[in-house]
C-alpha cells in the first residue's frame, strides 16, 4: 500500500502500510543493524529524539564510489554505503534498506548536510522510502527531497501514523507555499512543470508593497518573471519564478541530468540557452589512479562519456580536460571567467555559493532541479531568510579567511543560526581581505547547512573582476553591485566579527562544526598536508603556502620526514600564477608534491587521500566527513596551518620565524 491514498470523498491521506517498517537511525549503531536484519522494531515511544543520529551527510547516505551509477535504482542498491563504524566496517550492506521493506527513515538534527549530491534522496526513494522524519533538515538537502516529491515530517506525525492514525496529505504540504505544495503533491518537480507548462498552475509575482531588501532579496526581485518591468519587492518565504543567468554541471552530476532530460522530453530534447551553461571535467579526473577507485574506472568513464555526449547534445560551453588537463575546479574558473555581481548562478554542486564573492548569488542544486531549470531557462525558488555578519578589525598574520569561516561553523552553525539561510558579509573588516579570502567565506556557506554566502562590493572586487572580463572597466562591473538596504531585516540577526579575535582554527576529525583552536588540541602528528580544493587552491592560498615554505627553507627546513604534503592548483590561471611568482622552484626545493587544477583529494579522488584508518592528515579542503577524503582522521585547516604543520610535522600554527627554532625530535 502506498503511504498516500484517496479515500472514497475525494480526499487524500498520509497512513503506514502495515506490512511496512519504520528505519530509526540511531546514534546506537548495532539497534541500526538489529532492524536491518529483522530482529528489532522500534517506534517514537522507544526512541529519545536525542538518541537519533544528527548531521547525517549526504556522503554517508551516498559516498563518492556510489555515486558513480547515474541510474537512481541503482544507487539505491548501496544506500548509505558510507555508514561506518569504529572499526570502519559498512552498518549497511548492499541492499540493506531496499530490502527491508521499509517506508519510513528517522534521524535527528540537520538531515543531508554537506554536498548537494541528489544522489542522497534518491537512495532512499528508490529503497521505497516515502516518508521522511528529521528534527531538521539541510537546506538544498530538503529541496531534492521536495524535488522527488518525497514527504517530510515531525517526530509527533510519525508518533501518530505508529499509533494507526490516518493523517490528512495538506498537514505535511501546508507549511510551503502553494507552489511547493504543488510541487509535492504532483509526486514531484518534472510532474509540477508539465502542469505548469500546461496552464494547470499558475506562479504570480509577490505583491508587497515597497520594502528594505537584503542582498540575496534585491537579485532575486530582479530576476522575476512576469513582473512587466514594474519593480517589486519580494520578502522571505515567497515562492518565486524567476530566469537564471548561468550555471554548470561536473562529470559526477552531468550525466544524471542527460539521463533525466531525455526521460522527460526525449531524446531530441533542447536546453533553453546553451552559451549561459557549461560543463566542467574536474572532479573524477585522477579517480583512477586512487587505488580505492580503481573498481570503479569503468563505472567513472561512462559517466564522462555521457557528459560529453550532453555537451555535443546541448551545445553549452564546454570545460573538458584536454591532453589531461582540466582547465580547473569549476567554482574557481566560474568566478574567474564568467560569475559577475548580481547574478543569479545554479549549478550541480553545493560549493557553487563560492561565486558570492563576485556579489552574485549563487547556490548549488540537484539534478533533477538543474535539469528542470536548463531545459527552461527559469526555476522556482523560494525567497530565503539572510544572516548578516559584519566584519571589522583585521586578521592577525597568522591567520586566514579559513579560521573566520570554521570559527563561524563552530560558534553559529552548530546552533542553527545559519541553516537555510544566505550569509552576508560585509563592514569595513571585508576590505581586508582580498578576492579570494572572499570567497573562501562564501565557499564554506554550505558547510554551515547555509543556503548561499555573499559578499558585498567595493573598488577591490571591481578592479579583480574587471581584470578578467576583456573590455570592461572597473567602473562597469561596480555599476552592477548589489548593495543592501540599510533598514533590511535580518531573521537571523547582525553579528560583528572582530576579525583581529580570530585564532588560528581546525576541526577535528568527522565535521566542519568540530572546531577548536591550533593550541588546544595538543600534539597530533600528522602523515599527509593537502594544500588545495576549490576552497584552498586559488591564488592567495598559494601565495600563503609559498610563505611558509620559504620561511621554512631559509631557515634550512622542508617538508618532513614522513610526511607528504600536495598542493593542487585550483584552476590552470593559478597554476600560471604560481609558475610566474617563481612558487614551483620553491615548492620542489620544500619537498611538495605539486598537482594539475582538479578537486582530487577532497572528495576521495586523487592523490592525497590516506590509505588506511592510522594516518591523519591536515587538509585545507571544505569539509572532513568520515571515509570523505580516505579512511584516516582529516583536520581542516586553513592554508598557512596545513604548510607549516607540514613543515612541523604536527598541527602547528604558523608564526612568523617558528622555524629558526630547534626543529622537533619525532
Amino acid at each position: 500500500m502506498s503511504l498516500i491514498h484517496t479515500k472514497p470523498d475525494g480526499r487524500r491521506v498520509v497512513a503506514l502500510d502495515p506490512a511496512k517498517r519504520v528505519l530509526f537511525l540511531t546514534k546506537d549503531l548495532e539497534k541500526i543493524r538489529a532492524q536491518l536484519r529483522g530482529e528489532l522494531d522500534l517506534s517514537m515511544q522507544d526512541v529519545r529524539p536525542d538518541e537519533l543520529l544528527d548531521d547525517i551527510n549526504t556522503d554517508v547516505m551516498t559516498p563518492a564510489w556510489v555515486c558513480f551509477r547515474h541510474r537512481p535504482e541503482d544507487i539505491a542498491l548501496d544506500a548509505y554505503a558510507g555508514l561506518l563504524d569504529a572499526s570502519g566496517q559498512r552498518v549497511f550492506g548492499t541492499k540493506a534498506l531496499s530490502g527491508g521493506k521499509f517506508q519510513v527513515i528517522v534521524s535527528g538534527q540537520r538531515k543531508g548536510t554537506g554536498s548537494s549530491r541528489e544522489t542522497a534522496p534518491q537512495c532512499e526513494k528508490w529503497s521505497g522510502i516515502e516518508l521522511v522524519i528529521a528534527h531538521s533538515f539541510a537546506p538544498i538537502h530538503e529541496r531534492n527531497n521536495l524535488n522527488l516529491g518525497q514527504l517530510m515530517g515531525t517526530y509527533e506525525q510519525l508518533a501518530r501514523l505508529q499509533a494507526g492514525s490516518e493523517i490528512p496529505l495538506e498537514e505535511f504540504t501546508s507549511r510551503y507555499d502553494p507552489v511547493t505544495r504543488a510541487v509535492l503533491e504532483a509526486g514531484g518537480l518534472f510532474p509540477f512543470v508539465a502542469k505548469y507548462k500546461a496552464g494547470e498552475i499558475e506562479v504570480p509575482p509577490p505583491q508587497h508593497p515597497p520594502r528594505a531588501l537584503t542582498m540575496a532579496e534585491k537579485i532575486l526581485a530582479a530576476k522575476l518573471i512576469g513582473t512587466s518591468g514594474r519593480r517589486v519587492a519580494v520578502a522571505p518565504g515567497d515562492l518565486c519564478l524567476v530566469k537564471v543567468d548561468g550555471g554548470y554541471s561536473h562529470e559526477f552530476t552531468t550525466a544524471q541530468v542527460h539521463y533525466f532530460l531525455g526521460q522527460q522530453y526525449g531524446p531530441d530534447y533542447k536546453v533553453a540557452d546553451p552559451r549561459k551553461f557549461a560543463v566542467f571535467e574536474d572532479h573524477l579526473l585522477y579517480a583512477d589512479g586512487v587505488k580505492r577507485m580503481m573498481p570503479f574506472a569503468t563505472q567513472i568513464q561512462t559517466l564522462r562519456d555521457l557528459q560529453r555526449a550532453f555537451q555535443r547534445h546541448t551545445g553549452v560551453r564546454d570545460f573538458s580536460a584536454r591532453d589531461g588537463i582540466s582547465p580547473g575546479i569549476c567554482h574557481q574558473v566560474a568566478r574567474e571567467q564568467f560569475i559577475d555581481p548580481g547574478d543569479f548562478i545554479q549549478a550541480t554542486d553545493s560549493h557553487t555559493c563560492m561565486g558570492g564573492g563576485n556579489n552574485a548569488l549563487t547556490w548549488g542544486v540537484g539534478a533533477t532541479e538543474y535539469a528542470a531549470l536548463v531545459y527552461s531557462g527559469f526555476t522556482f525558488v523560494e525567497v530565503p531568510e539572510s544572516i548578516r555578519f559584519e566584519l571589522v578589525g583585521k586578521l592577525a598574520p597568522e591567520c586566514t579567511a579559513k579560521d573566520v569561516i570554521l570559527h563561524i561553523l563552530q560558534t553559529y552553525a552548530v546552533r542553527e543560526d545559519t541553516l537555510n539561510r544566505v550569509m552576508e558579509f560585509g563592514g569595513p573588516g571585508l576590505a581586508t581581505l582580498d578576492m579570494d579570502e572572499r570567497a573562501t567565506l562564501c565557499n564554506m556557506a554550505t558547510e554551515c547547512s547555509a543556503r548561499s554566502g555573499i559578499c558585498e562590493g567595493d573598488e577591490i572586487s571591481a578592479r579583480w573582476i574587471s581584470e578578467r572580463r576583456p573590455g570592461t572597466t572597473p567602473e562597469q562591473i561596480a555599476a552592477r553591485f548589489v548593495k543592501p538596504d540599510p533598514s533590511a531585516h535580518y531573521a537571523g540577526g547582525t553579528h560583528a566579527i572582530d576579525l583581529a579575535s580570530i585564532v588560528p582554527m581546525v576541526a577535528k576529525p568527522g565535521d566542519p562544526t568540530y572546531g577548536a583552536g591550533v593550541d588546544a588540541i595538543g600534539d597530533v602528528k600528522i602523515d599527509i598536508a593537502y594544500a588545495g580544493s576549490c576552497t584552498a587552491g586559488k591564488e592567495r592560498d598559494l601565495d600563503f603556502y609559498a610563505l611558509v615554505l620559504r620561511d621554512a627553507l631559509t631557515a634550512g627546513r622542508k617538508v618532513a620526514p614522513g610526511v607528504k604534503m600536495y598542493i593542487q592548483f585550483g584552476s590552470e590561471a593559478v597554476r600560471d600564477y604560481a609558475r610566474a611568482k617563481g612558487y614551483l622552484d620553491v615548492f620542489q626545493r620544500a619537498g611538495v608534491e605539486v598537482i594539475n587544477p582538479g578537486c582530487g583529494a577532497c572528495i576521495g579522488c586523487g592523490p592525497g587521500v590516506s590509505e588506511n584508518p592510522s594516518q591523519v592528515t591536515v587538509s585545507a579542503i571544505n569539509r572532513n566527513f568520515q571515509g570523505r577524503s580516505g579512511p584516516g582522521k582529516l583536520y581542516l585547516a586553513s592554508p598557512l596551518t596545513v604548510a607549516a604543520s607540514a613543515v612541523e610535522g604536527r598541527i602547528a600554527a604558523y608564526q612568523p620565524g617558528m622555524f629558526r627554532k630547534p626543529a622537533p625530535v619525532h
